[in-house]
């Protein structure tokens, strides 16, 4: 609801493609502050009565300034693998969809089991026939997954904020199905099968929520995969008659 004339409340669109808020400035700026707020989330203002991403926002610019970082590809090779990783906040963590049921505190120790991986627009982050040791989750960017046939590409799927892929491998250490290219600078979390091998060791509370939350999502990509192929082989047979 609408907060009238004079509001400054504040619109989030999430990457859920999900509309929250209105909020008032205190909470858009602790969002920011927790990361689940990024410079491109897109938001708006019921003052200016506009949509814009949050790093132009005037109330938002100062937190953004202190994180400005060199433009990918501006910078030596050697400067950008020198570069610390970014520092990952529990909040941001609520980008990919499996974590969103776990509290603070056990987003605050899975942490503990993921690399962060920056990748660079255009690079290939995982080769069709590789033996896979590793799962990524998207935090930022975007990413497709393809097919290589006879030289020719084709697009299978394109991974957004909040999505992830390769998690099979953390059980069969099988080859990889397909490409992963990044479509521009994207942030990524990696699990690897030794750091999955630990947690179930060592924190088997936080394992059990990520499988059955990684659980539902595989389920429901099954069931659109029946999908698609039931209505596929119903289009055959009707054009056959």
């Amino acid at each position: 609801m609408a907060n009238g004339a004079g509001s400054e409340g504040f619109k989030i669109w999430a990457v859920d493609n999900q509309v929250y808020g209105p909020v008032e400035l205190p909470v858009l700026v602790g969002w920011v502050k927790e990361e689940r707020v990024t410079a491109g989330t897109w938001i708006f203002s019921e003052r200016d009565d506009a949509w814009q991403k949050a790093a132009k926002l005037p109330e938002l610019q100062m937190f953004f300034r202190k994180k400005e970082a060199p433009v990918a590809g501006s910078a030596p090779a050697a400067d950008a693998s020198a570069a610390a990783p970014p520092v990952i906040k529990p909040g941001s963590l609520r980008r990919v969809k499996i974590f969103a049921d776990m509290s603070d505190e056990q987003l605050d120790r899975f942490i503990q089991f993921m690399e962060v991986v920056p990748v660079r627009q255009w690079v290939e982050l995982v080769k069709q026939g590789e033996i896979g040791d590793a799962m990524y989750l998207v935090l930022e960017g975007e990413l497709r997954v393809r097919l290589m046939i006879g030289g020719k590409e084709t697009a299978l799927v394109t991974l957004s904020p909040g999505e992830f892929f390769g998690e099979i491998s953390l059980f069969d250490h099988g080859p990889r199905s397909a490409d992963v290219v990044a479509n521009n600078d994207s942030l990524l979390l990696k699990i690897s099968a030794a750091s999955f091998e630990k947690m179930l060791a060592d924190a088997p509370e936080l394992a059990a929520p990520f499988l059955f939350a990684m659980s539902k999502t595989l389920t429901a990509r099954i069931r659109a995969d029946n999908k698609r192929y039931r209505d596929s082989v119903q289009f055959a047979r009707a054009a056959g008659k």
